[in-house]
């Protein structure tokens, strides 16, 4: 290594024989230390990309060697697609494999051959190059759709899963294959199983023609009676399927209510609610929960408020309650997720805000309010929700303690949060002056004729408004 010299004056130059032969010994071995640790580094970078180099020309020699065990008659046929399904999860493989001639058309050969196994093996390699990102890829695998879409209809799972999650792969990436693969028939055909993957990429066309097929009678069947041999696994994938037709339908869901699809999708969530509050947390719970809220939560706003007792039980607030208090810390957003489907169940319903009370779910959720990240606002959200119903209800959520708990949040930096509080505040005085005096005995006047002044215009209106008109009696 170099090191740092002092620069010496003319005047004090050292004159010692003996001075300047330790000077030069030391910058020379300072010199030939730099270029030992050059040498070093040098040898180490040439090794790596040489090994690189070796690595990725012998994989490319065994794609092109495997691909001609391929195309000649043998018993290796099986343990050469092997080879290859793994050699292909290489993108430079993969690219190389593409590019060779009637490539694609071998492995068609061997999908539609009279060997099970290789027709097996010959769509794991398919479905390794539909994970390819480019778009040639996809068109020249084509060939293949429709023995996959034939094979939908086979007795083996496994071999159907492979067949319908190469298709899912294929079509997104695609327009022209998506079209070809729609026009083969791929929404009846996909019908006789479990998993929809097609759907997670169904725009208001695709919505239309899954709509009119049996596709969303099968998806409930499947929420409703969950095959244990399959574990979650087919739940998910269906409830991400409902989730995105849900989100592509132009029109009400009426259908899909018709269908079940809340009532089974909140029974679930049930079901998982109760798991997770006896501390019985499976691991990868949580992949389920995702897609069954969002179905949930959108699902509620095309239900008629007087019929959601008949779709969804009330024992769903208790298990999203248990699903908000388990996901708070380790995963916020899920959590809130939770809240929001809270906030929709009791936008409108006095049943469920009544329910919300006599099930004593209150106290936990005032527990939330100092939580951040979106969820306390939404929380506020449900009891603003719950005291807008009624006038009783008011009594019942200040006797809980929700009034001590206003006159923390009404501290907080958050904007939204201190507009809700007054909001909910509003509502909870109205017209009780009792109310109002337990308000200021806590502080409360001071923080609204602080908040009078403040820069923000919707605060200071609502804190002027409470002066003036709810909290102006003789004192």
């Amino acid at each position: 290594m170099w090191r740092l010299k002092k620069v010496c004056h003319k005047s004090s130059r050292p004159d010692n024989t003996e001075q300047l032969r330790l000077k030069r010994r030391e910058q020379e071995r300072a010199l030939r230390q730099a270029r030992r640790d050059k040498q070093l580094f040098s040898k180490r970078l040439l090794l790596s990309e040489d090994e690189e180099h070796m690595h990725i020309w012998c994989l490319l020699q065994d794609v092109v060697s495997l691909f001609h065990h391929l195309q000649k008659c043998g018993p290796e046929k099986e343990a050469s697609l092997k080879a290859l399904s793994r050699a292909l999860r290489d993108p430079s493989a993969l690219i190389l494999f593409f590019r060779l001639e009637n490539s694609i058309h071998v492995l068609v050969g061997l999908l539609t051959g009279s060997n099970t196994e290789c027709r097996l093996l010959a769509v794991r390699c398919l479905h390794e190059l539909s994970h390819s990102p480019h778009s040639a890829v996809s068109l020249a695998c084509l060939p293949a759709s429709p023995y996959l879409l034939t094979y939908l209809s086979g007795q083996s799972t496994k071999f159907t899963e492979l067949c319908l999650y190469t298709l899912g792969n294929l079509c997104p990436d695609n327009d022209a294959v998506k079209d070809k693969v729609l026009s083969q028939g791929i929404i009846p055909l996909s019908s006789s199983f479990t998993t929809f993957v097609f759907c997670t990429k169904a725009a208001e066309r695709i919505a239309a023609t899954v709509m009119g097929s049996r596709l969303p009678l099968l998806l409930c069947s499947v929420l409703s009676s969950p095959d244990p041999k399959f574990g979650l696994g087919p739940v998910i994938e269906c409830a991400w399927s409902l989730h995105f037709l849900i989100c592509s339908i132009p029109g009400d869901c009426s259908v899909l209510l018709s269908h079940g699809a809340l009532s089974k999708c909140s029974s679930l969530l049930v079901s998982i609610g109760g798991t997770v509050a006896e501390e019985k947390k499976d691991e990868g719970l949580e992949l389920a929960v995702w897609p069954l809220l969002r179905c949930v939560g959108n699902l509620l706003s095309s239900c008629p408020v007087e019929h959601l007792s008949e779709q969804v039980d009330t024992r769903l607030l208790a298990a999203l309650c248990a699903l908000l208090n388990v996901y708070l810390k380790t995963q916020p957003a899920l959590a809130r997720e939770a809240a929001w489907v809270l906030n929709n169940l009791t936008a409108h319903s006095t049943d469920f805000c009544s329910a919300l009370l006599t099930q004593n779910l209150v106290p936990d959720l005032i527990q939330l309010l100092p939580f951040s990240l979106g969820i306390n606002t939404m929380i506020l959200r449900v009891l603003a929700n719950v005291a807008h119903q009624k006038k009783h209800f008011c009594d019942q959520l200040v006797r809980l303690g929700l009034l001590s708990a206003l006159c923390a949040t009404l501290k907080m930096a958050d904007t939204e949060m201190v507009v809700l509080s007054l909001d909910v505040l509003n509502m909870l005085i109205d017209g009780n002056l009792q109310v109002a005096e337990e308000f200021v005995k806590q502080g409360g006047l001071l923080m609204i004729e602080a908040l009078q002044y403040n820069h923000e215009g919707e605060l200071r209106q609502r804190a002027l408004y409470l002066l003036e008109h709810k909290l102006c009696y003789p004192r």
